[in-house]
């Protein structure tokens, strides 16, 4: 199998936890795609995905897919053994709509500021910013906001139970925890009283899975060239 990704960047590090937890890293070759560049948003990389994102899954049969969500599906099916969306109905549709929430309140919002909120991210990534979002500050602070406002909300979930869907760790986790990375280099930080949510963050953190951090940071010269 090959991962075309970039590591660091959040949903590829979803990715990289879920081959983790499941023991396949051995089992994929990694495909470095310049997302700094904007290698994604050029025609060879669309031929594999579309809409311009990453990571894509390819397998040796060449099948192709996509979606953070689809792929780790499968590489927690690949075994007939998941561990990480589910084995029961309920499970399942609890897994289910709390990577759904941990998806729209956290990744893709924290995303969408980091995106539009921050400045000098170079000309080649400019390109392929929403032409309409130009000079709309408040649109990237409304985004912020609600990722605040996503990580109360899991904070009130997190009093309850261990993990996002129950007492076991899934895909949800995973999402979440790839967001509050994302959101390091966005400098929005968990507030202080969201005990609940720091606690889980540390429990996560410290899964081997998550400690095993190699491939999942951004490495320097990508920083560097975001001029973060």
């Amino acid at each position: 199998m090959k991962i075309y990704d970039t590591p660091g960047f959040p949903n590829p590090a979803r990715i990289r936890i879920v081959l983790a937890e499941k023991g396949l890293d051995a089992q994929v070759q990694f495909v470095k795609v310049d997302l700094v560049g904007a290698e994604h948003k050029q025609a060879a990389f669309l031929a594999k995905n579309p809409t311009g994102v990453v990571p894509v899954l390819e397998l040796d049969d060449g099948t192709l897919i996509t979606e953070s969500v689809a792929i780790s599906a499968y590489l927690d099916n690949l075994d007939g053994q998941p561990t990480l969306t589910g084995t029961t109905p309920r499970e399942k549709a609890l897994i289910a709509m709390m990577q759904k929430r941990a998806d729209d309140q956290l990744i893709d919002a924290i995303g969408s500021y980091f995106h539009f909120g921050t400045v000098g991210l170079g000309d080649q990534l400019q390109a392929h910013k929403s032409p309409e979002w130009a000079g709309r500050t408040e649109w990237a602070g409304r985004e912020r906001d609600k990722y605040v406002q996503g990580l109360k909300d899991f904070n009130e979930v997190l009093k309850t139970r261990p993990y996002l869907a129950g007492e076991q760790f899934s895909v949800a986790d995973i999402t979440a925890f790839a967001a509050m990375l994302h959101a390091v280099y966005a400098g929005v930080a968990i507030p202080v009283d969201c005990e609940a949510l720091l606690a889980w963050q540390a429990r996560v953190a410290a899964r081997p899975s998550v400690q095993n951090r190699s491939g999942q940071a951004i490495d320097a010269e990508d920083l560097r060239r975001l001029g973060l």
